[in-house]
């Protein structure tokens, strides 16, 4: 039996370690908050450019919700397209592996 599901129990295993690291790193780091990369990279630019961090701009201006309750909305839209997406490509691993079989 384990062979005959080799393919999805490899994808769990990698996304329980996934999940594993993100929580190990995420407890051993006190005092940290989570920043994205745009926030990261302008520094960087800034640092090494010398040029003040508020005068540097994205490309693609980015649009911020006009309330809470969208941005959950979305976030909630977006796992929800994002697990649609994971199942479908479940249900065609078995449904080709039932089909070699048959």
């Amino acid at each position: 039996m384990v062979y005959k599901y080799k393919l999805e129990i490899l994808a769990i295993i990698a996304v329980v370690a996934f999940c594993m690291i993100f929580f190990y790193t995420n407890s051993t780091m006190k005092g940290t908050e989570f920043i994205g990369t745009d926030t990261i990279a302008a520094a960087k630019i800034s640092e090494f450019s010398g040029t003040p961090n508020e005068s540097i701009n994205p490309l693609i201006p980015q649009w911020v919700p006009p309330s809470g309750e969208i941005e959950a909305t979305l976030f909630a839209l977006q796992a929800t397209v994002g697990g649609f997406i994971i199942g479908c490509v479940f249900g065609y691993w078995i449904g080709q592996k039932k089909r070699i079989i048959e």
